[in-house]
């Protein structure tokens, strides 16, 4: 049995995963944005193990996340599945003041993957349209620019993938994935969606869990449990070392060595 914790579970893939989890024995903590929406959690998901509190768009909360987790743990896998979709408006995120967009895809598993402790295995939801993402790290809070959902969107993912390939070079201990689930019938995905829902978290579940030798490996970009090619700047040294420290100087949080 292992102990996992999945980001944004209140509904979607991440309520999906942590119940496919449940049912094969494991135990699971969920994470809701606000207490309503942990109530709603705990009675979708009954046996969960417990559900933590915080909106990951206010840096303060996301750090109380991590706290909290911590005092539930150890764990041996973290899915970071929390995120808002490319429809997101130009909102900035308060008190922090940074675009709400990279607040919760990017700036939030920064956080936690940096103030939780370290689990075995690690797994980053991004997305296939992190291949239109934009390799650079200036302007990230679009303050300059004017607002994109659809790009802002890309670029998220692409920092998401990203960050999962530089923590498995920089934690070798640790197995660090990356997942694309498809465009799946979520809030987030819209009803239209083409792809299936009920098929949408077992990548991440597999990549969580699974003694599958295929599963027991460390920077890899999958869906439907198979490796993906990814942009080529996700795996550049230079980019990755980039974009760590564009997320430390923006968050005052260091991914420790």
């Amino acid at each position: 049995m292992s102990r996992i914790f999945i980001t944004g579970s209140s509904d979607g893939l991440g309520l999906s995963a942590g119940r496919h989890l449940i049912e094969q024995g494991h135990a699971v903590v969920l994470h809701a944005r606000n207490h309503e929406r942990a109530d709603q959690t705990r009675a979708a998901a009954p046996q969960a193990e417990a559900v933590v509190v915080g909106d990951v768009s206010r840096v303060d909360d996301t750090e109380d996340v991590a706290r909290q987790v911590n005092d539930l743990g150890p764990f041996d896998a973290v899915i970071h599945n929390v995120a808002i979709g490319y429809r997101e408006p130009r909102r900035i995120s308060t008190p922090d003041r940074h675009a709400h967009l990279l607040a919760v895809n990017v700036l939030a598993p920064y956080i936690l993957t940096a103030r939780i402790d370290r689990p075995e295995r690690l797994v980053y939801l991004t997305s296939g349209m992190h291949q239109s993402g934009s390799p650079s790290t200036h302007d990230l809070d679009w303050k300059a620019r004017p607002w994109n959902g659809a790009q802002a969107y890309a670029d998220s993912k692409l920092y998401d993938l990203t960050l999962a390939f530089a923590v498995a070079r920089r934690w070798p201990e640790v197995r660090s994935n990356a997942v694309d689930p498809g465009w799946v019938p979520t809030r987030m995905g819209g009803p239209s969606a083409p792809d299936d829902l009920e098929q949408g978290h077992v990548t991440q579940s597999w990549l969580a869990t699974s003694d599958d030798p295929d599963a027991l490996v460390t920077g890899g970009y999958f869906r439907g449990r198979r490796t993906l090619s990814s942009h080529t700047a996700a795996r550049s040294v230079d980019f990755q070392d980039e974009l760590l420290a564009a997320l430390a100087d923006l968050t005052g949080v260091a991914l420790p060595a």
